[in-house]
């Protein structure tokens, strides 16, 4: 990644590379931290629901996919481009 940044002619260290690797990780890291948290509470409301779900089921995928989908919305992201077509050609009639 820093190969990339230093390469390019749009961009200007203000900081050595050291400290700036240093904040990548320390970014990745949280953000990695935060899909735990998404994907933890989703796969929670699965199998907290009344019906047992099983996990390779294609039932279990559409409920992950909803669950982790209301995780992100709810943080703020919304979902990425193909989950939103998804999502759209679904609600087809």
């Amino acid at each position: 990644m820093m190969d990339v940044l230093v390469a390019s002619n749009e961009v200007e260290f203000v900081e050595d590379r050291d400290t700036i690797r240093q904040q990548i990780v320390t970014l990745l890291t949280n953000q990695l931290r935060e899909e735990e948290k998404w994907d933890a509470e989703a796969r929670k409301k699965i199998s907290s629901m009344k019906k047992e779900v099983l996990e390779d089921s294609e039932e279990w995928g559409v409920l992950y996919r909803k669950f982790y989908t209301e995780e992100l919305r709810k943080n703020g992201i919304s979902a990425a481009p193909e989950e939103h077509r998804r999502n759209q050609e679904s609600h087809r009639f």
